[in-house]
């Protein structure tokens, strides 16, 4: 049965590593849902997060083939439980729509997004949450009217159990002195 998990992959910050970390998807033919990428909370280490529907012995293969590659430090997965996660999205909107009465301005408040820019062609708001969110509100802007712009980034993760990458990399100070 397939399931969603996050993958994250911790790697020194190199250039071609993106392109390698993808491949390994791409050689087994998995589509990847969601990915971002930005330093993690141990200087000089990079952080992919990886969002992909699979089973669970595929993700536990994607994750030992991830481990396997040079420049990659360590890579786990988790299930949705397991992480506090939230995407964020921008939607460019006419200003004309909101001159229409409060409507507007009662759904981008009902929706807890807020306004970045108003302009006089366009105001742009944006909506942080989880991705059925972030498409519910694009879904209503659309039905009062065409919209100019919307992007969502990928999956932002955070792990509810302490960090693994910390513990590994004790664990192989512990090896180097023993």
């Amino acid at each position: 049965m397939t399931k969603e998990y996050t993958i994250t992959v911790f790697s020194e910050h190199i250039t071609g590593i993106l392109s390698r970390v993808v491949s390994v998807f791409t050689r087994r033919h998995i589509s990847i849902e969601s990915l971002t990428t930005s330093q993690s909370s141990i200087e000089g280490i990079h952080r992919f997060t990886i969002v992909v529907v699979v089973k669970e012995d595929m993700v536990k293969k994607l994750v030992a083939q991830l481990d396997k590659q040079i420049d990659i430090i360590k890579a786990f997965y988790y299930e949705p439980e397991e992480t506090v996660y939230q995407e964020i999205a921008l939607y460019k909107v006419p200003f004309a729509m909101f001159c229409d009465g409060n409507k507007v301005e009662r759904l981008v408040r009902a929706h807890n997004a807020r306004i970045l820019v108003i302009e006089p062609e366009y105001v742009v708001v944006e909506k942080t949450g989880y991705a059925a969110e972030t498409e519910a509100l694009l879904e209503e802007f659309k039905a009062i009217g065409d919209i100019y712009g919307f992007v969502r980034s990928g999956r932002v993760a955070i792990v509810k159990p302490m960090e693994r990458l910390n513990r590994y990399l004790e664990s192989l100070q512990v090896q180097e002195v023993s």
